[in-house]
């Protein structure tokens, strides 16, 4: 079996690599060529966890495994550990022999950041200019990092339930040379991108506070209960998804069609739009929102990829198991 540890993952996996490994992942899915198999995700009565597995098998790049992890709310605070915590294991298809252990908590921000700014390069406008964050934690920064790159973007606005945290994405806004402005909601109207990235149960985002033409990215309802944004705000968009029986399930979905607002054929694959069997965007007054619920299948793409590099440059460790 190999290992590749936490520590390694910065200097082996790339924002590019990411992007490619998700994107393709995507389009296999849309394609009926992988398949993610059922999330259990589970809160411990312990620490204010949740805890989950997420797996699947593509038959294209035949990779096969799980995902192991969640959310510790409080490791931040009290132990200075992020709380994301997450383990991915990759398994021989062949013989179900087990292939890999990889550290998963940077690998689960690359391909969270990955799958939105795929999203944005399909489905946002062509000349967007602004792009809009609510969400300013530890996996904001990579969001808009990956984000930066998809448009000529020539501003970041912001806004977080806690205003203090606003300097982390202000630092990345600044770093790629672009003026930042923390806003009210209502101020998102000026975005032509947005991207949530919260771990909230109500919606911060409001379908009055999107103009037309915007494309919306929402990563971070992932769990039956979560919310981020108005139901309404659906039904006035084109809903695109990672996998459309996760959306409806535990993404922003559940809420819109809980209230009779969308019906889940009415969802569309954004591997779809990549493999070119959908149009995508169809105007430029269209509003597209992608529910990136996460996927196993993006887990354990990331994951193979940089066991990959990690073993062309002699830094996998290598154990009898």
């Amino acid at each position: 079996m190999l290992i590749v540890p936490e520590r390694e993952i910065a200097d082996l996996m790339t924002r590019d690599a990411a992007f490619a490994a998700v994107e393709q992942v995507f389009a296999a899915m849309a394609a009926d060529k992988a398949y993610n198999f059922p999330v259990v995700r589970e809160a411990i009565g312990h620490e204010d966890a949740l805890y989950g597995f997420k797996g699947g098998f593509d038959r294209a790049g035949l990779t096969l495994g799980l995902k192991a992890g969640g959310y510790w709310p409080n490791n931040m605070d009290k132990r200075g550990l992020i709380n994301h915590q997450s383990t991915v294991f990759l398994f021989d298809p062949d013989t179900g022999k087990v292939r890999a252990m990889v550290g998963g908590n940077l690998l689960t921000a690359l391909r969270t950041a990955a799958a939105s700014s795929v999203s944005i390069r399909h489905l946002a406008r062509k000349d967007a200019k602004v792009i809009g964050m609510i969400g300013a934690g530890h996996q904001a920064t990579f969001q808009l990092r990956a984000a930066l790159e998809q448009r000529g973007f020539e501003k970041v606005i912001g806004w977080n339930y806690h205003p203090e945290m606003l300097p982390n994405i202000e630092k990345v806004a600044t770093e790629a040379g672009l003026p930042f402005a923390a806003v009210d909601l209502p101020g998102m109207a000026e975005a032509d991108v947005i991207i949530t990235i919260t771990s909230a149960f109500a919606p911060s985002l409001l379908a009055e506070h999107v103009s037309p033409g915007t494309h919306i990215a929402c990563m971070g309802t992932d769990t039956k209960g979560k919310q981020e944004v108005e139901a309404a705000l659906l039904a006035r968009a084109t809903v695109f998804a990672d996998e459309i029986a996760q959306s409806v399930s535990i993404g922003e979905a559940q809420h819109a069609i809980a209230e009779g607002l969308l019906q889940e054929a009415d969802i569309a694959q954004l591997g779809a739009v990549i493999n070119g069997t959908h149009p995508g965007r169809k105007d430029a007054a269209e509003i597209t929102l992608f529910d990136g619920t996460g996927v196993g299948l993006q887990d354990l793409a990331v994951a193979a990829a940089v066991v990959d590099l990690a073993v062309a440059q002699g830094r996998a460790i290598e154990v009898d198991f």
